[in-house]
């Protein structure tokens, strides 16, 4: 066979469309037509088959083949998520122009479930799913506004709530007293200042007038630096004002030549970089936003020391 036997014109390929402008009418039948009413009016109903169970989305017959009975049961309108598949990137065709899953929605009181969307809030294109999506989560209907008869007056599931964020503030008067208003005032000077027991020797920060181990007056003033070592700290991940962003770190931090840990926030590296025996040091606001509060100081930040050995700090853990 010649070797061009197979060569000519390209093969001919048209775009073909099935169209009806107009709508294709058919007819639903009693039992599809009962659940299309139903939902045009908001609820969602079910069919009792011959075995005793509830069909939903109703049917003529149950996954035996066998004919359903005439009696319609209300579900719902609550109802839990048996399995789902989540859409990052939504295309023109599908129910919402944002991130979303579909979803086998069981409707309470169903023994079976329906495919739907399920909106889970707003996401960016390309998200991943939030961990809050999970098989077991409770869900209702959302409805549409104008209901016609057809399942998408249904515009979405919806998790139910089980989460608020409301403002909350507490007011109360703090009355600082002589050792810790002196200590205050030092802050306002950026200074540290603490009492020296004239027992023990231990130097107390905040000063406090009072020494709790051998419960002697302490009026000794002592003056530290503003560095120290982290003894110990925790990762928070629920947002505070104070910190620079989230997650962020809240640790025991003793300042050098001083006996008790004094707390503070700690940035200016990663929540996971930062470690027991780190030496830290306090970063102050600028000179004109001072007065006499520990908001002088921003947080505590690394200042690039070798770590402290665990041993010199484990008696003030």
């Amino acid at each position: 066979m010649p070797s061009n036997a197979m060569e000519g014109p390209e093969p001919l390929v048209a775009d073909h469309a099935l169209e009806f402008p107009g709508g294709y009418t058919r007819s639903v039948g009693p039992v599809i037509g009962r659940f299309l009413t139903e939902l045009r009016d908001g609820r969602l109903v079910g069919v009792r088959t011959a075995s005793g169970g509830v069909l939903f989305p109703p049917a003529e017959y149950d996954a035996d083949g066998e004919a359903v009975t005439d009696e319609y049961v209300e579900v719902g309108p609550g109802g839990t998520v048996t399995s789902w598949s989540w859409v990052s990137r939504p295309r023109a065709v599908h129910p919402l122009d944002r991130p979303f899953a579909w979803a086998l929605v069981q409707p309470d009181g169903a023994d079976t479930a329906i495919l739907h969307a399920l909106d889970v809030g707003v996401f960016e294109p390309g998200a991943d799913p939030p961990k809050s999506l999970r098989t077991g989560m409770r869900v209702r209907p959302k409805w549409r506004a104008e209901r016609t008869g057809s399942i998408k007056d249904i515009e979405s599931f919806r998790p139910d709530v089980t989460m608020i964020t409301a403002p909350s503030r507490a007011e109360y008067r703090l009355n600082a007293g002589r050792a810790l208003t002196r200590f205050l005032t030092g802050i306002s000077e950026g200074r540290f200042l603490g009492h020296r027991c004239d027992v023990c020797g231990k130097v107390y920060v905040p000063m406090r007038g009072l020494c709790p181990v051998d419960g002697v007056p302490t009026t000794e003033e002592v003056e530290l630096p503003d560095t120290g070592t982290v003894t110990t700290f925790a990762v928070n991940n629920i947002p505070d004002p104070r910190a620079p962003e989230v997650p962020f770190v809240s640790a025991y931090i003793l300042l050098d030549g001083s006996d008790i840990s004094l707390l503070a926030l700690v940035a200016g590296i990663p929540a996971d970089q930062v470690r027991m025996g780190m030496r830290v040091k306090a970063a102050w606001k600028p000179r004109e936003e001072w007065g006499r509060t520990m908001e002088n100081i921003k947080w505590f930040e690394p200042t690039g020391e070798p770590d402290v050995p665990f041993d010199s700090i484990k008696d003030y853990l």
